[in-house]
């Protein structure tokens, strides 16, 4: 398999490329970009000989920017999160999150908006730490 043979791939051949790749079943909710790009860093780093030992460490280590329950966002970041088909992108901003045109306090409000249902913002988005107390 090379980079360009992943632009040609369907949702189920990329799928099927995921798990011969990495051994386990690609995500569910993970759109076809972003399967290609995993893919794709995957094909990469594979060709250079992989990731460093030093590497595996610190990704392996836990982070110390961690706060107990969420990351700390800065001004700058962007979140993104498919869903139904829909990538929503939102911006973090110094007096909030841009959605939709819009400048939001609560990522959960986003989350809201975006579903229909109650959920929580951090979690909606990935940026809650699991296992924190």
């Amino acid at each position: 398999m090379t980079l360009a043979d992943l632009e040609q791939m369907d949702r189920a051949a990329l799928v099927a490329a995921w798990s011969s790749l990495l051994g386990r079943p690609a995500p569910k909710s993970m759109s076809q970009l972003l399967l290609r790009r995993v893919l794709a860093f995957e094909l990469q780093s594979r060709s250079r000989g992989g990731l460093s030992r030093a590497v595996e460490r610190a990704l392996a280590a836990p982070d110390p920017t961690r706060s107990r329950a969420t990351l700390k966002l800065k001004p700058g970041a962007r979140l993104m999160r498919e869903w139904n088909g829909v990538t929503h992108v939102v911006d973090v901003t110094d007096t909030g999150y841009v959605w939709g045109g819009r400048t939001w306090r609560s990522l959960s409000v986003i989350a809201r908006e975006i579903t229909g249902a109650h959920w929580s913002g951090p979690r909606f988005f990935g940026t809650s730490v699991k296992g924190a107390r």
